[in-house]
């Protein structure tokens, strides 16, 4: 992905409570990611699974209460951010190129479905 001035996030708000990530993009668009929608795009090897082996998502689990309750979430570097989930999981490091490209808002899944 390219790394797009707009897809840098101005601001980023776990909010437990509500168990939802928000991301405020420089370009002032503004993404909300549910706890359920966020576990499922986990870009994790245990997750997405590596060298050709599946995944756990694969497996089209069904997530637990404790699995979507989010308890946390830590930058990493400038290019991501690292949920931590009530079941203890705070591998996945989903960049924010990513973030912005899987925004669930309307306009975005509607662009999306476009053809290029």
């Amino acid at each position: 992905m390219s790394q797009s001035p707009a897809n840098k996030p101005l601001n980023i708000n776990a909010d437990r409570t509500a168990g939802r990530l928000t991301i405020e993009w420089a370009d002032g668009h503004r993404s909300q990611f549910d706890a359920v929608t966020l576990r499922l795009l986990c870009p994790c090897a245990f997750c997405q699974g590596e060298a050709g082996r599946p995944g756990w998502l694969d497996t089209n689990p069904t997530l637990s209460s404790i699995q979507t309750q989010l308890v946390g979430a830590r930058l990493v570097g400038s290019y991501a951010v690292a949920p931590t989930w009530a079941d203890g999981h705070d591998t996945g490091y989903y960049e924010f190129e990513s973030l912005r490209f899987h925004c669930p808002c309307t306009e975005c899944t509607a662009a999306r479905r476009e053809p290029s």
